[in-house]
């Protein structure tokens, strides 16, 4: 829904068959699995063993012996081999999705309209041809007050035709638009017979009932090769992000050296060795306040002249080159975050699960109540955190790994810290202990 929702407009109108845009809905699926698998185990956790607390089944799961982390051992294993699927799915499918998702939504969203023929506009939809209709019926292929312009820049001469009515349709192969007009004419200009001007001849045609014709081989989607967006950081495994990263990374080492080596020049006036004074010669003092008072005003304006060349030139110089080193460190810090969100997948996983089954053994509610309702408020909690993280790592805030893996470090604590409650049997989430403790606290204070 929230696909259709976001291209909607670039869907309706531009005739694509229906398979196109399951493709493209198939494919988006593909690459929301890295939200929606984490969302799913911590849900699923809340409610299965928030469904064993709710029946007593954990009570008498605790009663023959057997301790919850004895329990939730099996689907501890369950889940590390869910997470063991989910980097092997990041790593080699995930790729491959997003570069036919993107790929094809690339080519959906510079397909044109399929509106050939909207009402009062001069339509140039049609390739030689520009068609303006006054009026369409409620069914939409019924035309009133018909207008074609056909040029033919071979012979340098314009056909108009007007019709009062006409009716339009695909041919069944939906190779041709079909109109069928009445009561109209036809203008054609040509040149003359001795072929002296090229508007010399007008012919006019009457007609009760005609047909034109037009090609809509222009309207069927084009695609642009795969190998286009190779160069995006979500359609690359580990490998390729590990081999532009430290490529991009030589590069901005090798571009510091080269701009040492730029700016070396510019700063020879500090770089002059002081040298001996010859007899005979008459120096003139230098004065740190006023390096020029002992030039002659034109000698000052020289100098300054060609000190602001050498300014502007540095400033240049330094400016287009910071902004390629700015974007070499951007395309490093992405590879980098690209690369772990490889295997933030899998630990996203494994600590959702530590937060949802102890969770549901604390609160003992099983089915679609307040389950979802929690597993929403800690998966909102690790989205929020992940995408604050991921978008101080772009702005260059905060290092790649950290901001990647700040989310499981908050909550891992959080899931390790549950579980021991849960194992100790906790009333972390019962009101009534907390009624109880402050009313306990109340008569104190009264006492």
């Amino acid at each position: 829904m929230l696909f259709l929702f976001k291209y909607i407009d670039d869907l309706i109108g531009k005739g694509f068959e229906w398979y196109t845009i399951l493709q493209l809905m198939m494919y988006n699926s593909a690459t929301n699995i890295q939200m929606a698998l984490p969302l799913s185990v911590l849900l699923s956790s809340i409610m299965t063993y928030g469904s064993l607390g709710e029946n007593y089944e954990l009570v008498a799961i605790k009663s023959a012996g057997v301790s919850l982390r004895r329990a939730m051992l099996p689907m501890v294993i369950v889940v590390t081999i869910l997470s063991i699927c989910a980097f092997i799915f990041s790593d080699n499918m995930l790729p491959v999705a997003n570069k036919k998702y993107f790929s094809l939504l690339y080519d959906v969203r510079q397909q044109k309209s399929a509106n050939f023929l909207p009402e009062g506009v001069f339509s140039s939809s049609f390739p030689g041809y520009t068609i303006r209709v006054s009026r369409k019926d409620a069914d939409g292929q019924t035309l009133h007050g018909i207008m074609i312009y056909s040029a033919n820049p071979a012979d340098n001469n314009t056909n108009v035709l007007l019709a009062k009515e006409g009716r339009m349709y695909r041919t069944p192969d939906n190779q041709f638009l079909v109109l069928k007009l009445k009561d109209g004419v036809k203008y054609e200009e040509a040149t003359g017979d001795k072929n002296l001007e090229p508007r010399q001849r007008l012919t006019r045609f009457r007609f009760k009932e005609t047909e034109q014709k037009f090609d809509l081989s222009f309207m069927k989607l084009k695609r642009t090769p795969e190998n286009a967006f190779n160069s995006a950081t979500q359609m690359m495994d580990l490998k390729q992000l590990k081999y532009f990263r430290d490529s991009t990374q030589r590069q901005i080492d090798s571009t510091i050296k080269v701009n040492y080596k730029l700016l070396v020049p510019y700063i020879k006036y500090f770089s002059i060795a002081t040298q001996k004074k010859t007899p005979g010669l008459n120096y003139i003092p230098f004065k740190k306040t006023d390096a020029l008072g002992g030039s002659t005003l034109s000698k000052q304006m020289i100098a300054l002249n060609n000190a602001a060349n050498e300014v502007r030139s540095v400033q240049d110089l330094v400016k287009n080159r910071g902004d390629m080193n700015k974007d070499a460190n951007k395309s490093v810090r992405n590879y980098i975050m690209e690369y772990q969100k490889k295997f933030t997948l899998s630990a996203a996983c494994i600590a959702l699960f530590l937060i949802g089954a102890p969770l549901g053994a604390i609160i003992r509610k099983g089915g679609l109540g307040m389950p979802v309702v929690v597993s929403v408020i800690f998966f909102l909690v690790y989205y929020i955190i992940s995408t604050i993280g991921e978008k101080s790592v772009k702005d260059g805030d905060v290092s790649p790994i950290i901001g990647t893996w700040i989310a499981i470090i908050i909550l891992t604590p959080i899931g390790i810290f549950l579980s021991y409650k849960a194992a100790n049997d906790s009333v972390l989430f019962d009101m009534e202990a907390y009624t109880r403790f402050f009313n306990k606290l109340i008569r104190r204070k009264e006492a």
